[in-house]
């Protein structure tokens, strides 16, 4: 009741017909999140793309200027020296067979999963489960690689892993309320820039055709598009 109330008053100052310039849609946003917690800041970017073609997915990843102000936990699947380098790294959770048993037992409490090649025979197993939440590793996102320190510090400076869903929306978080103008405007520029990089051979026409930002309890603002290529 109480978020509705304030998605009612929120929507009550702004304009939903209107695009609104990046800079003012950004002021708007933060202002607007008055939640007692730290709101995320969300972008979600409607794409001319149906992912239900291999030549038209949109996946991909994007290390955020100002990180995404967010806590990430880390698991690793290593054995052997690889142990030492990820714990060294800071990674919260290594092993192998016993955290291959955890995940199976519905013990998921992290937010990225990085392998060494050598454990994806044990790791693919356990595709059905860490696949629907998007923490299955993938050498493409860099997740299966020997270099597990580095991915580890990637992850908890603020990398960000996009995909587009089926309806042809990509959505992040990129970054919190209590961030600056400047560093979510930042943010916000470079997984735009992300997302264009990633465009698939298969899509035709406009590729990004819409943009919108919302906090976790407040409106969503559609933002003009023109506004990306200035400032």
């Amino acid at each position: 009741m109480a978020k509705d109330k304030r998605l009612r008053q929120a929507y009550a100052t702004i304009d939903r017909t209107r695009f609104y310039d990046l800079g003012d849609a950004v002021q708007i946003i933060r202002g607007q999140a008055r939640a007692k917690f730290d709101e995320t800041i969300e972008i979600a970017l409607n794409l001319g793309v149906d992912p239900r073609h291999a030549d038209q997915m949109v996946r991909g990843v994007v290390e955020l200027p100002h990180g995404t102000g967010k806590v990430v936990r880390v698991a690793v699947f290593a054995k052997g020296d690889k142990v030492k380098e990820a714990e060294s790294a800071g990674a919260d959770i290594v092993g192998a067979e016993d955290l291959a048993e955890r995940i199976q037992a519905g013990q998921i409490d992290f937010d990225r999963c990085i392998a060494t090649p050598d454990m994806m025979g044990l790791v693919g197993r356990l595709g059905k489960v860490l696949g629907p939440r998007g923490l299955m590793p993938n050498p493409k996102l860099g997740t299966v690689t020997v270099h597990v320190g580095e991915a580890i510090r990637a992850a908890k400076a603020g990398q960000v892993q996009f995909r587009v869903e089926k309806a042809g929306i990509v959505h992040a978080g990129v970054g919190k309320a209590s961030f600056t103008d400047e560093a979510l405007t930042a943010n916000i520029r470079a997984f735009h820039d992300a997302i264009a990089k990633a465009k698939p051979t298969g899509a035709k026409g406009t590729y990004v055709k819409k943009m919108s930002l919302s906090s976790t309890m407040g409106a969503g603002i559609k933002v003009s598009m023109a506004s990306l290529s200035s400032g």
